[in-house]
């Protein structure tokens, strides 16, 4: 209750003595259920029983309590205790004990000993706890028998924690399977201030919380049979199939290896099948008359295979192969000049102010070399350039120009930034934004990465090198000057002599720039012989 006659701090009092009462019970959904209604001249639901199920949203429940602050209309209270508090849809159960506990500091404005009777014969069991100016008369009018052990009176709300402590022995002292009908089919066990029902071994308890229904673990799936289940009460054995032995794990079965007896004679691989075993040849084999040797499939030479100019057969298979210098042709068989191949290139270039402005010219026209090698077009090889020092700057995207006219011409007008040199940012850059769709790179055509500098990266470079390899981009590394060896290794992709070049000066990138050439063209014929289905990007 919280009457105007409760002062705010008797109030904190109160709230303290019930969070001390909660705490010493055993709460929960299928524990002990507690609801809290406060009441003036008003009655208030503070939370029902089904609303918490932990002990700390009760806590919480109790500390944002707001109090009432009117009259003392006890009966009305216990009346909505008895019609609404206590009924299944405020989570009360069957044959569980309903007990009120009726906390009061003064005489009730209304007729309590008719209502609080019936609410007795209805099987509630009422404590009531007087506090200060609480009138005995009321608190007994209330209270269930024996008095002794359900009235208790106060000098104080000071002195309400030495009466939870006698409180909290009445109630928790109860035994409620000794007590009270508890329904439980098998056993019972007592908590404090409640009770819940187990089952004997090999049995489960039902939903009610109170039945008990035979275990089947073998219905349930908890038993880990591999192939079958031998169910008996509250436990199982498991079994397996015709062909199949149990194993030493007693679940796992094995079928039965007729080729590990050794008389199977087949010339490549045995198979075991249930209640027996064939034999199996190898790819590119096929299986003789007599069902157990292998004869190899040379395709080259028994279909028409088409190729321009050289057949070469695998087991099961063949491709075609074109002369050094020249790819393989869309269609897998005829040869062209690496010149109309279809290329993405993107080139990322070391602006740092090492390279020196004068050298970064002889860069530019380095980039300009190898553009001259390709046949650029929007549905040929396409060309971007980023820039990077401190920073990553896109100079241009792949779908940013068609011609190497203008391709040539914007690379001479790109601007030396200076600063420091962020290899790995740069990097990162290149996989997440250079060779994304929306800056023109596309599907199925080859990822290239060049990668130019001349001196140690001021930042991690690892994973950056292995996430470019990983979006499958074949990366290419090329040092001038300081650059660090071991830093292009990583960056490049295998084989190493094939993807990384190094010079002392400035002065002989040129002579780089025609071994790249060639060494990106055999990359694309390596490619399109291997027969898979994307083309290239080159990234610098």
């Amino acid at each position: 209750m919280c009457s105007r006659s409760v002062r705010p701090h008797e109030f904190e009092t109160m709230r303290k003595f019930m969070i001390d009462i909660i705490h010493t019970l055993d709460v929960g959904s299928n524990a002990t259920r507690v609801g809290l209604v406060q009441y003036s001249s008003q009655v208030q639901n503070e939370f029902s029983l089904k609303t918490h199920a932990k002990l700390q949203g009760m806590v919480k429940g109790i500390n944002e309590i707001i109090p009432l602050a009117q009259g003392t209309m006890t009966g009305l209270a216990i009346k909505y205790v008895m019609n609404h508090a206590f009924t299944a849809a405020e989570g009360d159960r069957p044959k569980v004990p309903n007990v009120a506990v009726i906390v009061t500091d003064g005489r009730p404005q209304d007729r309590v000993a008719e209502v609080a009777a019936e609410a007795r014969d209805k099987g509630i069991e009422i404590y009531t706890v007087g506090v200060a100016r609480a009138d005995m008369t009321s608190l007994r009018a209330m209270a269930s028998p024996p008095f002794e052990d359900h009235v208790f009176l106060v000098e104080s709300f000071d002195l309400i924690h030495q009466f939870g402590l006698q409180f909290q022995d009445k109630l928790c002292g109860m035994d409620l399977c000794l007590e009270s009908d508890h329904g439980c089919e098998h056993l019972c066990e007592s908590s404090p201030g409640s009770f819940h029902c187990l089952c004997r071994p090999g049995y489960t308890l039902n939903k009610d919380s109170k039945t008990c229904t035979a275990i089947d673990l073998c219905a349930e799936g908890k038993h880990d049979c591999e192939q079958s289940c031998i169910p008996s009460p509250g436990a199982f054995t498991c079994g397996c199939n015709i062909g199949y032995t149990l194993n030493n794990d007693k679940k796992t079965c094995t079928m039965i290896d007729y080729c590990s007896f050794g008389n199977h004679s087949c010339q490549h691989e045995c198979v075991d099948v249930l209640n027996g075993y064939f034999c199996r040849c190898a790819e590119g084999y096929t299986l003789q008359e007599d069902g157990k040797t292998c004869q190899n499939l040379d395709l080259c030479n028994t279909v028409v295979h088409g190729c321009e100019h050289q057949c070469v057969s695998t087991p099961g298979s063949y491709y075609c192969i074109c002369p050094e210098a020249q790819l393989l042709a869309e269609d897998g068989k005829g040869c062209r000049t690496c010149r109309s191949a279809n290329i993405d290139l993107v080139l990322l270039i070391d602006g740092s102010k090492s390279v020196r402005p004068q050298n970064f010219k002889l860069v530019k026209q380095f980039v300009n070399q190898v553009v001259d090698s390709l046949d650029v077009s929007a549905h040929g090889t396409r060309v971007g350039l980023v820039q990077y020092s401190s920073r990553v700057r896109t100079e241009f995207s792949l779908n940013m120009y068609q011609t190497a006219v203008d391709i040539k011409k914007a690379v001479m007008n790109v601007e030396y930034m200076e600063k420091g040199t962020m290899t790995g940012l740069a990097l990162k850059h290149m996989v997440e934004n250079s060779f994304s769709e929306a800056e023109g790179a596309r599907k199925n055509v080859p990822r290239v990465g060049l990668v130019f500098t001349d001196g140690r990266s001021q930042d991690d470079i690892t994973e950056w090198a292995k996430k470019a390899k990983e979006a499958g981009i074949t990366m290419y590394a090329v040092g001038v000057g300081k650059a660090v060896e071991d830093e292009l290794r990583e960056i490049a992709s295998e084989p190493h002599d094939k993807h990384f070049f190094y010079t002392t000066d400035f002065t002989f990138i040129n002579q780089i720039a025609e071994n790249l050439k060639l060494n990106i063209c055999a990359g694309i014929l390596f490619y399109d012989q291997s027969k898979s289905q994307h083309n290239q990007n080159l990234l610098f």
